[in-house]
């Protein structure tokens, strides 16, 4: 037993003896021919290799290390290293598992890259495709190196320097990480600088690494200040975020979320992120000549990212939502030649990267002088490629506009659908720009019932079927405006002289039944205590042209009034109003009848729907009927 003893005792000095004085660069090419073993890949190790063993972490230097890319790689090197120090679990290298808590690089020149066919250099299996087969680093140190990545699939190409300064804060020094990157992402431009801690948390799930990034990808340009939790991970993520570029649709390549094409934006905000969540919040900014605020936040768990939020625009410009109507930032003012009606396609290719639930009001609007629109806001949503504006409510003329549009985006083309009810439209207010229009009073009623088909606007109004009807139940409206129409050139002499009064408006209605986007008029009449005008016609909304024709029939004695139709002709951009000259005679007779048939007999489902059978329009009817 004593010699089993003293046997112990000096097989256990000479291993202490062996492990202290052992070279450990003996093991330098057994190292380099496992490796190649099981890599397919060479390592070369030229200077000095040390050991301190320890438990479970043995700590690693090694200097003058290069590791050879694969055959496909358009580099020989994956890196070459004057000194790496690491820290080596050896409880999980027995599992054949290889972490690295803490790793140094001193000098990398390191060169990453993933195939066409997704393989890549970094995983450590011969064929570079099990994601098992990698180094898991818990830290990372670099110290003046340089970093690339190519990713060909992607046309993306990083170049990125790094180096490491003191500076001084508070009486302490501490070292930061500088970097600097060129090269392009997905085809786009980039540049980035900043600085950062210089240990890289690349998995630790537990201390937030500080960043400080300058970046222009194209033309956007990112400002960020904040930390970040595990690097390759981001499993946390806390950052005083700044965006600005020359459209929110050039945001996909960052965030894979289909966004409107916008004017000009500047954004700014706290950016957090938890779990498959992340939240913008408390933003503000300005998109064209808009000014918004509002919270964002994206749910990544879902089947489809889940985009929830709420905007609201103090003031918005109308003109910064062109593309949301299909309305070209490149558009000019329309011509008599030009179509007025948007036709920039809407891109359904990426409403599938998104669902989205999104609250959105305007509480002003800024607005071209003939559009009498005050305020908007609604619910948008988006489900399996199916826009949803429901509901939709819009301040119009002093009155609402009220119903929902949908767009499915799941068949080519578009499948779309509207409906919208007008109610209580100011008359005054219903045309700003014309000035006879001004004195009018009355409330403006109706409602808009289309299906259509296209990828813009103007196509989905070219095939729309349904119905469009309007009615202004009482009121008044310019005597001159009336008279104007009815030819009554005595009294418009009179007019001009002792000045426009307002005249009774009993009852106006128009009712069109639209298909194949032709507008037909079932009816449509206005009817004052002076004059009655009956219109008929139709509108082709694919063709964007006018075809209406009125017809003045007055009820007082005008002992100098010409009978003529009057014809609306041409586009939309300029419509023409002229008169039958061959049918113009002078008026003998005080008043003339409506015909054998009353038009407003035509007006029945119309009021029995709308302002009811005691209105005036009512009273009209029933008048006709008896």
């Amino acid at each position: 037993m004593k010699w089993l003893a003293y046997s112990a005792a000096t097989l256990t000095v000479l291993l202490v003896l062996v492990l202290i004085f052992f070279d450990w660069n003996w093991l330098r090419q057994p190292i380099e021919r496992v490796v190649s073993e099981k890599t397919g890949r060479e390592l070369v190790i030229k200077g000095d290799l040390k050991v301190k063993l320890g438990w479970p972490f043995a700590h690693i230097q090694v200097a003058d290390v290069s590791f050879a890319n694969p055959a496909w790689a358009s580099q020989p090197l994956m890196f070459k290293v004057s000194q790496i120090r690491a820290d080596i679990s050896l409880s999980e290298l027995f599992k054949r598992h290889y972490l690295v808590s803490a790793v140094v690089l001193n000098q990398p020149e390191v060169f990453l890259e993933q195939s066409r066919d997704g393989r890549k250099n970094w995983f450590l299996d011969r064929n570079q495709q099990d994601e098992n087969a990698q180094l898991k680093i818990g830290r990372l140190v670099l110290d003046q190196g340089h970093l690339s990545y190519l990713d060909p699939a992607h046309d993306t190409r990083i170049l990125a320097a790094l180096s490491t300064r003191q500076t001084a804060s508070a009486g302490a020094t501490s070292d930061n990480l500088l970097f600097s990157a060129y090269g392009k992402f997905k085809g786009v431009p980039l540049t980035a600088s900043g600085s950062g801690g210089t240990v890289l948390a690349l998995s630790d799930e537990t201390t937030p690494y500080p960043i400080n990034l300058t970046m222009r990808l194209g033309a956007t340009h990112v400002r960020a200040v904040g930390t970040v939790t595990s690097l390759t991970r981001f499993s946390a993520v806390d950052l005083k975020l700044k965006l600005s570029g020359g459209s929110l649709d050039q945001l996909y390549q960052l965030i894979h979320i289909a966004l409107p094409t916008t004017p000009a934006y500047s954004i700014e905000g706290h950016l957090l992120h938890q779990a498959q969540v992340w939240r913008y919040e408390k933003f503000a900014g300005r998109i064209g000549k808009s000014d918004f605020t509002g919270t964002m936040q994206v749910d990544a768990a879902k089947k489809r990212r889940f985009l929830q939020g709420d905007l609201r625009f103090e003031l918005l410009n109308l003109a910064d939502l062109g593309s949301l109507v299909g309305v070209s930032k490149q558009a000019k003012q329309p011509s008599a030649k030009r179509d007025v009606l948007p036709k920039t396609p809407y891109r359904t290719d990426r409403w599938g990267s998104v669902d989205a639930d999104v609250t959105f009001q305007a509480k002003h609007i800024q607005r071209a002088k003939a559009l009498p629109i005050q305020n908007l806001s609604t619910r948008v949503q988006m489900h399996d490629s199916i826009l949803r504006l429901d509901p939709l409510k819009l301040g119009v003329a002093g009155g609402t506009l009220a119903g929902s549009i949908v767009l499915n985006g799941q068949t080519q083309p578009i499948q779309a659908s509207v409906k919208l009810n007008a109610r209580k439209l100011l008359l005054g207010q219903l045309f700003p720009t014309f000035k006879l229009n001004k004195a009018s009073i009355g409330q403006i009623n109706g409602e808009f019932d289309l299906t259509g088909s296209g990828d813009a606007v103007d196509q989905m109004l070219a095939s729309a079927n349904g119905k469009v009807a309007l009615v202004i139940d009482g009121g008044e409206i310019s005597k001159l405006m009336l008279e104007t129409a009815g030819l009554h050139l005595w009294e418009i002499l009179q007019v001009k002289i002792t000045g426009d009064k307002p005249i009774t408006l009993n009852c106006a209605v128009a009712d069109f039944h639209v298909k194949q986007g032709v507008m037909q008029t079932q009816a449509m009449v206005l009817d004052t205590d002076i004059t009655t005008i009956i219109g008929s016609g139709d509108i082709n909304l694919a063709q964007e042209t006018l075809n209406i024709d009125l017809q003045p029939h007055t009820k007082v004695f005008s002992p100098l009034a010409l009978r003529s139709p009057i014809y609306i002709r041409g586009k939309f951009a300029k419509p023409e109003v002229s008169l039958d000259k061959t049918k113009l005679i002078l008026r003998g007779v005080g008043t003339l009848a409506l015909g054998a048939i009353n038009p407003f007999l035509a007006l029945i489902p119309l009021v029995d729907t709308g302002p009811g059978k005691d209105s005036a329009c009512g009273k009209l009817i029933h008048a006709a009927r008896n």
